[in-house]
């Protein structure tokens, strides 16, 4: 009797248990978009069913070769839920025919204007958004800037920040995005890699901005090798991907998701090699888009509140780390780069988002906090801080998230 009483009981104390465990409400999925997608040949439902499986909410492809192409890959797409970013030839020739075919499609998901323009380039941008934009208002018009380490002369500037607040000022798109990819061969023969020093610099102008003008931001992690990058693991795409999103990121690109057929920048080894196959990149893809929708309640939406750095040297730009929250005592980084260390703010909660500097090494955080503070699990869900060990190893390039209600 009484082992068939036990029996019964446990289901349900198993059943009030996983009732009562907390997680963050969902505010939908983070933006995550694959960056040169699928070629003409591929594009079946099979193929983008693959993409979305990876984790894609959108994707842009450049081989539209018109709008009946076009419309063909936004059905497909619709099925399983992938946004795509419009971009063909009509698009520039006759933008309020085509917009106007497009704007109610419902896997249509912004418009192309033009990759890394000059300054020289934003007067025509400015004329062809507006043309867009006359007809469509609901969809962005979209475009990648330059990274911080191009020359200014080439892109036809005194400076980079010159650049971004022209960009701003004068083509006026609702979203801001770059591209950069920090990650290099220090030598290419030995395998050793290493960060590019202004990548963080990079993210405070385009936080900056964003800010001052109340606009989201996009940005990149590298998903593909070629020149000088190697090939990425989910170390270096952890520490790209969430360096973004400590600074406010709200929406994230890969480049790229299909290896491109062109040999001038040797580029192999991405997610989808050039015949079809899959590569460990695309599993570790999967893994970190995983991860970030878990913990997209943390992000999406989030006010930037600050942004500092620990560590013996911090990067170039950026702030070393000198006053902590109230709710966090004490906090310290050893064995690793350093860290950052964002403080947002999402709703009626305050968030702690440390990540490692480091692509190579674990850092281990030791880190006094009050005890009303919950940390965030990479699946979105709540647990006492104090559950966990005050020291507590962070992986190369990943995460740790502390939360508390206001």
């Amino acid at each position: 009797m009484l082992i068939t009483s036990c029996n019964r009981e446990k289901p349900d104390v198993k059943e009030k248990k996983e009732t009562e465990a907390k997680s963050l409400p969902s505010k939908g999925e983070m933006t995550i978009l694959a960056w040169y997608s699928l070629p003409n040949a591929e594009m079946t439902l099979e193929r983008f069913r693959e993409l979305r499986d990876c984790g894609f909410t959108h994707s842009f492809s450049h081989h539209y070769t018109d709008n009946d192409m076009m419309e063909n890959a936004l059905d497909l797409a619709e099925e399983v839920g992938v946004k795509l970013i419009i971009r063909t030839p009509e698009l520039s020739s006759e933008p309020e025919e085509t917009v106007k075919r497009f704007m109610n499609h419902p896997a249509t998901g912004g418009y192309f204007l033009m990759d890394e323009p000059n300054a020289d380039q934003f007067e025509m941008l400015a004329k062809w958004a507006r043309r867009i934009e006359s007809v469509d208002t609901t969809h962005p018009c979209y475009l990648n800037l330059f990274p911080i380490y191009v020359d200014p002369n080439a892109i036809k500037v005194g400076s980079y920040s010159e650049y971004v607040d022209r960009f701003d000022k004068e083509v006026n798109l609702p979203i801001l995005s770059f591209d950069n990819y920090p990650i290099i061969y220090e030598d290419k023969e030995k395998g050793t890699t290493m960060v590019r020093d202004n990548f963080h610099e990079n993210l405070e102008v385009f936080l900056k901005k964003s800010q001052e003008v109340n606009k989201p931001f996009w940005a990149f992690s590298l998903a593909v090798a070629h020149w000088t990058y190697p090939i990425p693991v989910l170390a270096h795409m952890r520490f790209q991907m969430y360096s973004n999103l400590a600074y406010g990121a709200q929406g994230l690109q890969y480049f790229t998701y299909w290896t491109p057929e062109t040999d001038s920048f040797d580029f192999h080894h991405g997610p989808i090699t050039r015949d079809g196959k899959r590569t460990e990149v695309y599993d570790d893809v999967k893994t970190l888009n995983q991860e970030i929708q878990g913990l997209s309640p943390v992000f999406l939406g989030a006010k930037v509140l600050s942004v500092k750095h620990t560590g013996e040297v911090i990067p170039s730009g950026t702030t070393r780390l000198e006053t902590l929250p109230s709710v966090v005592k004490s906090l310290k980084s050893e064995g690793s780069e350093g860290a950052i260390v964002s403080h947002l703010e999402n709703g009626d909660r305050e968030f702690l988002v440390v990540v490692n500097r480091d692509i190579h090494n674990k850092m281990m955080l030791t880190i006094d906090l009050d005890a009303k503070v919950e940390r965030v699990m990479k699946d979105g869900s709540l647990l006492p801080a104090d559950t966990y060990s005050s020291t507590i190893g962070v992986d190369a390039g990943d995460i740790i998230v502390y939360s508390w209600m206001k």
